[in-house]
């Protein structure tokens, strides 16, 4: 997901206005800012599910993680309504805190988000200007890569990231790029976090 919109910026600056601590680490040659808000969660955990999930792009199309280090400046993980998104004026990806923590499931979809948002940032540095983007091509686009990325793992591995691509890119424009309503994502992810932590707002 690409945002580019006044809603999404102040979204953002409330997230990182309400993080907890800000460890800053390095993963296989990229900046990574962690804004933990969870006591229940472990930074060590999420940034070593990061780099599992480098390792996996690293591993099975290198090349596409060559383009991600010429195209993103750091990774930030933080508190999140989805599993990624990329800040095109700080050239940042976003993984989010609660879906690199996820037990139950390979790194390969924290992979295959990376990929997403890395073809993102591929738009955003090739100059493409935000007004003249159509958000459901684009989406698509980044679709297209998780697909290739996840035909490119070991059967056990991709099959998720397979089926959950295959099924994106089958959606119509306004389901494959959704107009977002940060408020009520705010709220939703609040709830959430309460009902995780014993705490109440």
């Amino acid at each position: 997901m690409v945002m580019v919109f006044d809603a999404f910026d102040r979204f953002v600056k409330r997230i990182r206005a309400a993080s907890g601590m800000t460890d800053v680490f390095e993963v296989r040659g990229f900046r990574v800012v962690v804004q933990n808000s969870r006591p229940d969660i472990e930074t060590e955990a999420v940034v070593r599910r990061l780099d599992d999930a480098l390792a996996l792009i690293e591993r099975h199309e290198p090349w596409r993680l060559a383009h991600l280090r010429r195209d993103l400046s750091k990774f930030l993980v933080v508190r999140y309504p989805c599993r990624g998104a990329y800040i095109p004026g700080e050239r940042t990806c976003i993984t989010e805190l609660t879906f690199l923590a996820r037990t139950d499931i390979t790194a390969a979809p924290v992979a295959s988000s990376i990929v997403h948002e890395g073809m993102h940032a591929r738009v955003d540095n090739m100059g493409v200007r935000p007004e003249s983007r159509n958000s459901a091509r684009e989406e698509r686009i980044c679709r297209r890569a998780e697909l290739d990325f996840g035909q490119s793992l070991p059967p056990e591995l991709g099959a998720p990231v397979v089926e959950r691509a295959t099924w994106s890119l089958s959606l119509d424009d306004q389901d494959v790029a959704p107009v977002i309503d940060w408020a009520e994502a705010r709220r939703r992810q609040n709830a959430v976090d309460d009902a995780a932590t014993g705490h109440s707002r």
